[in-house]
């Protein structure tokens, strides 16, 4: 009887033991998706203040977020959709010292280095937005230490793109709105940027919608799957949490 009492004594260590183990590794994993929430949570946006095809005069705003700690934004290389043309196209608001430049099937705006860590935020006016359901605006960032950021790419597959280029979704058209004439194409881009983004081409709007991610990875034990989900739940809320301190930081600074 003694041997019994001895032998379930002896299993209470291994199960706290257990429970123990489980709790590090969610800790650790937790500690890892934290370090790098800040550099995954950046991306380049737009947005508009009248989004809905054939609009005139309308007002769009780009939105680039800092990857780097050490380097600031020096250019925006911004990749016009089919529809607007360089011509249609002038600056409305961008950091201080910053011009625009027509090049080619877009524009580029650029000037003094920013602070490390501040996002470029510029914003252009339209002569039209055409007429469509969406519009693609790949963009490519050059910071000043040379290094390139190219957010060019399209969902595909279904698959969630890595560096997804900006896209705005547009409402119907107003009833009697017409195409006005079009502007004329501008030159041959002759900045420095044209080499560095010569992968950039003109796109038409993507049909495909991006489907939301999903982690297939399955979990044994049902204590594990609970301290894993609890895990993802508080990544989740560090990334946004992370992504919003980033933004009220950029906006102090700017």
């Amino acid at each position: 009887m003694s041997h019994g009492s001895h032998g379930s004594a002896a299993a209470r260590p291994s199960v706290l033991t257990t429970a123990r183990r489980a709790a590090l590794v969610g800790a650790t994993a937790l500690t890892a998706a934290l370090a790098l929430a800040g550099p995954a949570s950046a991306h380049a946006e737009v947005e508009a203040d009248t989004p809905r095809a054939l609009a005139t005069g309308v007002t769009l705003t780009f939105v680039s977020e800092a990857e780097s700690d050490s380097a600031g934004f020096t250019e925006l290389r911004v990749v016009l959709p089919e529809g607007i043309s360089p011509g249609d196209v002038s600056l409305d608001d961008a950091p201080e010292g910053w011009k625009l430049t027509a090049a080619g099937n877009g524009y580029t705006v650029a000037g003094p280095a920013l602070k490390p860590g501040v996002d470029a935020e510029h914003s252009i006016k339209v002569k039209q937005l055409p007429n469509a359901r969406e519009l693609v605006f790949k963009t490519v960032e050059t910071y000043s230490d040379g290094e390139i950021s190219r957010w060019i790419e399209l969902p595909t597959g279904g698959k969630e793109p890595e560096q997804p280029a900006p896209v705005l979704k547009l409402k119907a058209a107003a009833a009697g709105a017409a195409s006005l004439a079009p502007s004329p194409s501008a030159s041959t881009p002759t900045s420095a940027s044209a080499s560095a983004s010569a992968d950039v081409t003109r796109s038409p709007t993507p049909s495909a919608v991006r489907a939301a991610g999903d982690d297939g990875g399955g979990m044994p034990a049902g204590a594990v799957v609970g301290g894993v989900a609890a895990v993802v739940v508080a990544v989740g809320g560090g990334a946004w949490w992370l992504a919003g301190r980033r933004r009220r930081s950029a906006a102090a600074q700017s």
